[in-house]
């Protein structure tokens, strides 16, 4: 044996090619991980805005639920007042005193009922409500009902939608 065999019987290494493809291989693995961070990181928000139109939408409708059926409507709700005349005469959201006058709230900034702005986790929320005669869809008189439909948009422009029904009581 000569002494340039026996040094090249125990060397041992990676190729060029074996490191080419080595390479492309964890070029492509990790093109796949940071896709996949990607996407999560982009719909993360998702649940926080969800949650958020959520809460916003029950604060919303604990207070207009809370209200008389009608101006007219004295407090507890009896007598009954007959019909359903949907009308928004008050201009100051803490002068609302019956479901119609949540009607004119429209793509506004989220608020209490009187009126303040409810901080900077609520910022670029929308608000918008609307209110119609639909006792006929629950199976009463059509003038023994309203529905009240919000639309939470939260700020990456995607709508929620909540209906709720104040009977004439």
């Amino acid at each position: 044996m000569t002494g340039r065999q026996s040094i090249t019987r125990f060397q041992r290494g990676a190729t060029l090619v074996e490191l080419v493809i080595t390479i492309v291989i964890i070029s492509v693995a990790i093109a796949g991980v940071v896709g996949a961070f990607a996407l999560i990181t982009g719909r993360s928000a998702d649940p926080l805005n969800q949650t958020r139109a959520v809460a916003l939408a029950q604060i919303y409708m604990d207070e207009i639920l809370s209200r008389r059926y009608d101006e007219d409507t004295p407090v507890g709700g009896n007598p009954r007042q007959p019909g359903c005349d949907i009308d928004t005469e008050e201009a100051d959201r803490s002068d609302y005193d019956d479901v119609d006058d949540y009607n004119a709230i429209s793509n506004a900034t989220p608020e209490n009922a009187e009126g303040t702005a409810l901080g900077a986790d609520y910022g670029n929320f929308r608000v918008s409500v609307t209110v119609q005669c639909a006792g006929d869809e629950i199976g009463l008189a059509a003038d023994e009902a309203k529905r009240v439909d919000l639309t939470i948009t939260d700020p990456s422009g995607q709508d929620y939608g909540f209906s709720a029904y104040r009977a004439n009581f």
